[in-house]
C-alpha cells in the first residue's frame, strides 16, 4: 500500500475513534494479507504528528495506544461543549491514589498506616469503579488482604505511557511547599470546606467527597 493512502486511513481511524487505538487495532484495519508493518504504522504516526504541529490538535500516546486530542491551549473554549463540570476529588481520595501509585502493590491497611487514618470503602469503590485501581493479588499474611495496583486506564486518563512519567515524590513535595508559601490551591484538590459545600449540591456525593471513616 502506498504511503499516502495509509496515512489517510490511519488519520480517519484516529478521528473516528472515541478512544485510544493500539498498534494492533490500527493494523487490523486492513485485510490480513495487506497489513502494514508496525514500523510503517509508527512512521505514519510520526508524519501525522508533524502535520498537526501547527494545528489545534495533537497526537497523544498513552498506555492504551494513540489518540487525537485538542491541545491544552484551546481547553477554555472546547470545554464549553460539555455542560458538566470536571469532577473534583477530595484530598483523601487523591492521597489514597497517590500511595497506590508509588507503593503498589499495596494493601488497604498499609495505606492506612501511612496516612494515619482509615480509608473509607467509598474511596476504594470509587477508584475501582473508575478502573484506575484493581486487585492484583493477596498478601500472604493472616486474613490475606487484597493488594491494589494501578491500571492502564489510569494512565490513559492522565495521558501517560507509563508510570515513569509520574513526578517523583520529592517533586510533589516541592510543589506543595510552593503552593503553601504563596497561599495557592493545587488544581483538583478541594479543601474540606469546599468538599462539604460540594456535597450538598451533588446528587452522587460519594464520587466527589469521601469520608475518612466507613
Amino acid at each position: 500500500m502506498q504511503n499516502e493512502p495509509l496515512i489517510r486511513i490511519i488519520e480517519a481511524a484516529l478521528f473516528s475513534a472515541a478512544r485510544s487505538l493500539s498498534l494492533v487495532e490500527l493494523k487490523n484495519l486492513f485485510p490480513e494479507d495487506q497489513q502494514p508493518a508496525d514500523n510503517d504504522i509508527r512512521a505514519v504516526l510520526v508524519e501525522l504528528s508533524a502535520q498537526w504541529q501547527a494545528s489545534s490538535i495533537e497526537l497523544c500516546e498513552s498506555a492504551m495506544g494513540f489518540r487525537i486530542q485538542a491541545k491544552a491551549l484551546y481547553s477554555p473554549w472546547v470545554s464549553r461543549l460539555w455542560e458538566e463540570k470536571p469532577q473534583r476529588y477530595s484530598r483523601a481520595l487523591l492521597e489514597t491514589l497517590a500511595l497506590i501509585i508509588y507503593r503498589q502493590p499495596v494493601t488497604r491497611a498499609e495505606i492506612e498506616e501511612v496516612r494515619g487514618v482509615a480509608v473509607s470503602t467509598n474511596i476504594m469503590r470509587t477508584l475501582i469503579d473508575h478502573e484506575w485501581v484493581r486487585v492484583v493479588g493477596h498478601r500472604e499474611v493472616p486474613g490475606r488482604p487484597a493488594m491494589y495496583a494501578t491500571t492502564k486506564q489510569l494512565l490513559e486518563h492522565f495521558g501517560m505511557k507509563s508510570l515513569d512519567e509520574m513526578p517523583t515524590l520529592a517533586e510533589i513535595r516541592d510543589l506543595e511547599d510552593v503552593a503553601k508559601r504563596h497561599e495557592l490551591t493545587l488544581p483538583g484538590i478541594e479543601t474540606e470546606r469546599e468538599a462539604l459545600r460540594a456535597q450538598t449540591k451533588q446528587e452522587q456525593p460519594e464520587l466527589l467527597i469521601e469520608d475518612e471513616q466507613d
